[in-house]
């Protein structure tokens, strides 16, 4: 009575091993691919082995996460004896077969997870079929196909009384996976400090580690006119050190202040453009933070920011790069800017001999030099106000419509600049006189009044009218 429940268990499994060899079995993987680059020809690689009879091979394409399957190579059987996508050969009685699908020009769209399913006649019954897959993610990679290097904030006015903090953005776009971002100042890497968060436009002149000292301080420059010994010792034997320049402070000292006299004279001039000295340390701090922004078809945008408070003296002349390491790149992709102070702007007059009543039109075209960043454009009329009767004219294009004749010689500023310096340049315009309009007749506008304009007016009303009679 004890040996019957395990005779019953030993013919359950002995008739488990006849069904399953009945059935037959059925192994089935894909080869691993590393990633692939957008562009390349790619062969998927589907291995089964088997020792029944093959029934159907469907590749699919998996897309919305699992949700939707599109076939992409379909073998049946049944209906096609057409092996021209596998191989099969007989190893230890079995069958051993490889199905291919290849992609001649993988595309990023092509990222994603695929799918081989294999099936099988149950050798009990050709009815039933046995089947099994496998799966695969095919990841898809792409270089980035364009970099640039932009100035944030630009165009931005020079401040030689201020330091100002300046940032440098490197836009790289349709890369797949996000690439590597790095900047190097005149070739060598540059020393950064990373950051989470922009620093606030106006919390002054970035932060440094090390210990603090101010950005602002300098010494009189060579080219300034300096104080009188008397107006120096008169200051420090009132216990005042000598200030820095600011914009706010008049050029004439305070006549309270000094002890004696002095014999020099400070003219209103004395304040012109040249690069105040900053003490800076000798290594500039620099920080970096990055944004990434995903595309719609896979790829990210990656922005890099440095920022650091600019040194004009230093800082003219830098050679920036921007750097970029990607898996698809067989070498880095660079782009590179020059920080450049406005120099010599050319300027053009059109027309070129002017005359009473014409449109002219002065424009900023080209500087003796490349110019990075963009420098912004100021015109004004040397003492007097423009033809509207504005102060200033911000463009790179200054319109005056209908010149009168009182412009004649009159003198046109032009103040380009950019955070690492300006430049003015003067242009004169001569009016010519015009033989449409009499002369004397224009007003301010080249428009006819006056006596003589209704004079005028009278006669051709007089002649056309005796005509008529």
């Amino acid at each position: 009575m004890r040996a019957a429940p395990s005779l019953r268990r030993g013919a359950c499994l002995l008739l488990a091993a006849i069904l399953d060899l009945a059935r037959g079995y059925l192994t089935v993987n894909i080869e691993p691919l590393p990633p692939v680059v957008a562009g390349d020809a790619v062969t998927l690689k589907c291995n089964f082995k088997t020792d029944g009879r093959m029934r159907e091979i469907v590749w699919y394409r998996v897309t919305d996460g699992g949700t939707i399957k599109q076939k992409i190579f379909t073998f049946d059987a049944m209906f096609s004896t057409n092996y021209s996508h596998m191989e099969n050969y007989r190893k230890r009685e079995d069958l051993v077969y490889q199905s291919t699908v290849r992609l001649p020009e993988v595309r990023i769209s092509d990222n994603g997870p695929y799918e081989c399913h294999v099936g099988i006649y149950d050798r009990a019954t050709r009815e039933k079929v046995v089947l099994a897959s496998g799966n695969i993610f095919l990841n898809v990679m792409a270089p980035p196909t364009s970099i640039e290097v932009v100035a944030a904030d630009s165009p931005a006015p020079f401040s030689r009384y201020q330091a100002q903090n300046f940032t440098l953005v490197c836009i790289v776009s349709g890369g797949k996976p996000a690439p590597m971002v790095y900047f190097k100042r005149d070739g060598e890497p540059i020393d950064v400090v990373p950051l989470s968060e922009p620093p606030a436009a106006s919390s002054g002149p970035l932060p440094d580690s090390r210990p603090f000292r101010g950005l602002l301080h300098r010494d009189l420059d060579d080219t300034k006119m300096q104080k009188s010994l008397s107006l120096v010792d008169a200051e420090y034997r009132a216990g005042h050190h000598p200030s820095t320049e600011r914009p706010s402070r008049s050029l004439t000292p305070d006549p309270g202040v000094l002890l004696q006299p002095t014999t020099e004279n400070i003219p209103e001039t004395v304040v012109s453009r040249e690069f105040p000295r900053w003490v800076h340390s000798a290594q500039p701090v620099y920080f970096l933070r990055h944004r990434r922004t995903p595309g719609s078809d896979g790829t990210v945008e990656v922005r890099a920011l440095l920022t650091w408070t600019l040194n004009p003296q230093i800082d003219n002349d830098a050679l920036f790069s921007c750097e970029v390491k990607h898996p698809a790149l067989s070498m880095p992709m660079q782009a590179e800017v020059t920080l450049v102070a406005p120099k010599g702007p050319k300027i053009v007059m059109t027309p070129s001999r002017a005359r009473v009543g014409d449109t002219v039109r002065i424009l900023v075209r080209g500087f003796q030099n490349e110019v990075f960043p963009e420098p912004m454009f100021t015109w004004t009329r040397v003492g007097s106000r423009l033809l509207d009767g504005s102060a200033e004219f911000d463009g790179k294009e200054l319109v005056l419509e209908r010149v009168p004749a009182e412009l004649n010689g009159s003198m046109y500023r032009c103040t380009a600049q950019n955070p690492l310096g300006s430049t003015d340049t003067h242009t004169r315009l001569i009016v010519f006189e015009n033989p449409n309009i009499p002369r004397g007749t224009e007003d301010s506008n080249g428009s006819s009044t006056g006596p003589a304009g209704a004079w005028l007016t009278l006669v051709l009303v007089l002649t056309v009218l005796l005509g008529l009679t």
